[in-house]
């Protein structure tokens, strides 16, 4: 189950009702679940902490710097529902990140983790994913969408930002396609006329910009026509944007 930052209609499985606090601030806490924050700073932590209790997350809140702050104190906050490990700048395809994610992932084997990053990466998210994670947020999204994919996580669904699912749906779109340079295909001649073809410029045009005969050119194109299999030019110029893309016109 994939969720992405355009859902904005889940409600929990659960609503317990009262207001949470990590500092203190209620003491109706003995019938609901908790969400742990997980960062080795405090003051960030603390307002992520607030925020988040002030957009109804629905769950108190234990604001911690380490796990072993977390050991020492939980028989003062109700079980476990999610831990939000803020990452910050850092990254969890650094080998000590991802150890330490799969370590709590591990541990609390029953508990989501959901990370909390600066990056949108595709490769971080990944990562995540693979080292146990079941939500990535980027800080890039706003409060409410952090609190949906919290929720979403503890009701055991996965959250991952839309833009790593495009980016995804980009990589098997792409899959399918020969996605080699010009250059790989073609003489480097031939590759500055096929990128001439592609921008429908005639053969005229094609020999005085790459000062060429146009004998010439006709040979480049009647030579490109053939590794493409196309029967004109106007297939050749549709072959190279379909076969090359973007890339296509980073060439030459």
């Amino acid at each position: 189950m994939v969720s992405t930052i355009g859902l904005h209609n889940f409600v929990s499985t659960s609503q317990p009702e009262g207001p949470s606090s990590s500092t203190g601030r209620g003491n109706e806490q003995a019938d609901r679940e908790c969400l742990l924050i997980l960062d080795g700073r405090a003051l960030d932590r603390e307002c992520l902490a607030s925020a988040l209790e002030d957009h109804d997350l629905g769950m108190a809140v234990a604001a911690m710097g380490t796990i072993e702050e977390w050991r020492m104190k939980k028989a003062a906050y109700p079980p476990l529902s999610a831990i939000l490990f803020n990452l910050g700048g850092r990254k969890v395809t650094d080998h000590s990140i991802a150890e330490e994610v799969r370590l709590i992932s591990s541990e609390f084997n029953s508990i989501p983790v959901i990370l909390l990053a600066d990056t949108e990466d595709l490769a971080q998210i990944l990562t995540a994913l693979e080292c146990g994670a079941r939500g990535y947020i980027p800080t890039s999204v706003g409060i409410d969408v952090c609190v949906e994919a919290v929720n979403l996580a503890a009701a055991g669904g996965i959250f991952v930002p839309a833009s790593s699912v495009l980016s995804m749906r980009h990589l098997i779109d792409s899959g399918s396609r020969d996605t080699r340079p010009l250059t790989t295909m073609f003489t480097h001649r031939q590759a500055e006329v096929a990128q001439a073809l592609r921008r429908g410029k005639a053969n005229k045009i094609i020999a005085y910009e790459l000062n060429l005969r146009e004998s010439t050119v006709k040979v480049h194109i009647r030579n490109i026509m053939k590794k493409l299999k196309a029967t004109n030019r106007t297939e050749v110029a549709y072959k190279v944007n379909d076969l090359f893309g973007e890339a296509a016109s980073a060439e030459v």
